[in-house]
């Protein structure tokens, strides 16, 4: 049973006989009578009560005729979801913390109220989670920092953060020539800013002597207010920080103090909603 034959038996109902309905199918009647007869034959039950070249609805018929428009229904809406341009439907949607607490909320908010027919599930992780993801299919498309595989994804960049160590308010000038703090704060192994932060420290010649490793920016923060250690992070997510004048800022080399955050997806699985998407974080909501 095919939506073919659901089309062909629903015609059939509709237009009362085999002729009429060949009419509007344009088909020839055999065509239809056997059609219907296979269809039967099928199911193992009369659709029909035939009276002369009058066709009556069987009980069967009846209940198959409830299902047939509302899977021809659903297949119609399926047609036209796919063929659709406007964004719809679910979208799942990756992100690294610090983008999603900081610059996510207000193009988000701008996303919904643009296209009230998408429905946003948000997920967090760190770039080679959401990358794993993308790929599986998991997420629909996500936000993370350079780099992301160019053979795998299509990627467009959309947020531009600067990057500082964050200390103590009374560490003293991190410089050239002096020790650093021996206690490195950051996210789990595939964070890109903790990556930043050990080729930071092997640059200058040193090895944290502990990594404390948390599960949260304001976790991070916590721990470099009271003294623990540092840690690297876009300075953008200290806006959010109510204790930011309890810590300190301290610079990193000219070529390490960018990083682009890149919205990114599986090569060949662009939508209408990931293009949307992308319009409004390049817009006034997104770029900074």
């Amino acid at each position: 049973m095919n939506l073919s034959d659901l089309t062909i038996f629903r015609t059939v109902v509709e237009e009362g006989g085999i002729t009429r309905a060949a009419e509007r199918l344009h088909r020839v009647q055999s065509n239809i009578t056997t059609r219907v007869r296979q269809l039967e034959e099928e199911l193992g039950v009369a659709l029909f009560i035939r009276q002369g070249k009058r066709l009556h609805l069987a009980p069967a018929g009846r209940v198959l005729l409830d299902y047939a428009d509302r899977i021809l229904g659903l297949a119609e809406e399926a047609r036209e979801a796919v063929q659709d341009s406007r964004p719809r439907g679910t979208f799942r949607l990756g992100s690294m913390e610090s983008t999603s607490a900081v610059r996510l909320p207000a193009p988000l908010s701008a996303y919904m109220k643009r296209y009230p027919e998408v429905d946003i599930e948000l997920r967090t992780g760190n770039p080679e989670q959401l990358a794993r993801a993308v790929l599986a299919g998991d997420l629909d498309a996500a936000l993370a920092a350079e780099p992301i595989a160019r053979e795998q994804f299509e990627q467009i960049p959309v947020f531009e953060e600067e990057l500082v160590l964050v200390a103590a308010a009374d560490q003293p000038p991190i410089v050239p020539g002096k020790p650093a703090p021996r206690t490195m704060i950051a996210f789990e192994n595939g964070c890109p800013h903790r990556k930043r932060l050990e080729d930071w420290y092997t640059e200058r010649g040193e090895t944290p002597a502990q990594t404390l490793q948390l599960a949260s920016y304001y976790a991070m923060l916590g721990c470099v207010l009271v003294g623990m250690g540092i840690t690297l992070l876009p300075k953008s997510v200290l806006a959010t920080y109510p204790e930011r004048r309890r810590l300190s800022l301290h610079p990193l080399p000219k070529n390490r103090d960018k990083a682009w955050t890149m919205l990114f997806w599986r090569k060949g699985a662009g939508s209408a909603k990931i293009d949307a998407l992308a319009e409004v974080l390049k817009s006034k909501h997104g770029r900074h």
